[in-house]
């Protein structure tokens, strides 16, 4: 079985999915509806679906939520991290050795906690 989307309510589909394909390499594929979804696809193949979050959901993804991104090597993690710092992000962690993992975490718009990584082996 393969993963094939992942769908994900957020309250601005145009802002995130601008920040997923100027800073993460998402090609657009489709947007429907005055912005009410965006269909982006990653490298590798992987979709991602932006829906517009419902007026009444609190919009809070759960504390231990994140999408991770895997790169070829920590250098590509650590010129991610300085791309990704001029970024118009919420949040950004520094890089930092974790369980054998080049890694940071930041928040994307739209309450999206993302992981940037490296893993050895």
């Amino acid at each position: 079985m393969q993963l094939n989307h992942i769908d994900l309510p957020v309250p601005d589909v145009a802002a995130t999915s601008a920040f997923f394909q100027d800073y993460l390499g998402f090609q657009h594929l489709q947007t429907m509806g005055d912005h009410e979804m965006a269909i982006l696809r990653g490298e590798g193949g992987l979709v991602l679906v932006l829906n517009r979050r419902a007026a009444t959901d609190s919009g809070a993804f759960p504390d231990s939520f994140h999408i991770g991104f895997l790169l070829d090597s920590d250098q590509a993690v650590h010129a991610a991290y300085v791309r990704l710092k001029g970024a118009p992000l919420e949040q950004i962690s520094p890089v930092q050795e974790s369980r054998g993992a080049c890694v940071f975490f930041l928040q994307a718009p739209g309450g999206i906690r993302v992981e940037i990584s490296h893993r050895q082996g």
